[in-house]
């Protein structure tokens, strides 16, 4: 027997006050092995509440694999020494219409709002493609996550171990528009400082050597 919460669909999606700036940026084809790294350093639990179920290592290179840039929109969150410590997943039907969505976070970056502001991320993005409709799957042991989803007004239904939140988007509006070009550039920046700081310590050992720094007193 399937039971079934429900709360009314939302006229807007609601959110809750944004915190700290998050930089989230777009990713493509060639941050694939970043995105199988990522997803390999779940740990069992982490990987239950992501694809509900426990997904062997395998599963998961066949579903990076298979991951389409062309038509889904993958979004992640860079920590210092640019490894992917969250990222989100926007996978579109063949309309365009409907978007499910999915999320994962390193332990070492949770409890920090990465969840949230992914999902509100991905809802700015899903609006501003047309799309009417985002579901997502939770397992009922993903508190946070049925929260989130909660919190926006998403329609819950409950089957088995298994939830499936259902969310009523608005249509896109120009600050939609605006707000997503202004993140897009944002996170864009705050990568590009992250990499040159990354180049940078990479040369400075061989520059100090080369210079006669070691031992030059």
């Amino acid at each position: 027997m399937k039971l079934q919460q429900t709360s009314q669909a939302p006229a807007g999606v609601r959110t809750a006050p944004r915190g700290n700036w998050i930089p989230i940026r777009m990713l493509a084809p060639r941050h694939r092995e970043r995105v199988l790294a990522h997803l390999l350093a779940l740990a069992d639990d982490a990987r239950l509440l992501r694809f509900g179920h426990v997904a062997s290592d395998e599963q998961i290179g066949q579903y990076v694999e298979q991951m389409d840039f062309g038509r889904d929109e993958l979004y992640g969150v860079f920590d210092r020494r640019l490894r992917l410590v969250g990222m989100a997943h926007l996978a579109f039907d063949n309309d365009g219409l409907e978007v499910e969505f999915g999320v994962s976070v390193l332990p070492k970056a949770r409890g920090k709002g990465l969840g949230t502001r992914l999902f509100e991320h991905a809802v700015m993005h899903a609006r501003n493609r047309g799309v009417g409709l985002m579901v997502i799957y939770v397992a009922r042991e993903n508190v946070p996550m049925l929260n989130i989803v909660r919190n926006a007004g998403a329609e819950i239904s409950f089957d088995g171990p298994q939830v499936v939140a259902r969310l009523a988007l608005p249509e896109d509006t120009l600050g939609s528009q605006i707000g997503a070009l202004l993140d897009h550039r944002a996170a864009e920046f705050d990568y590009q400082v992250k990499l040159q700081v990354r180049r940078l310590d990479g040369l400075w050992p061989a520059w100090t050597w080369g210079s006669g720094a070691h031992g030059a007193s």
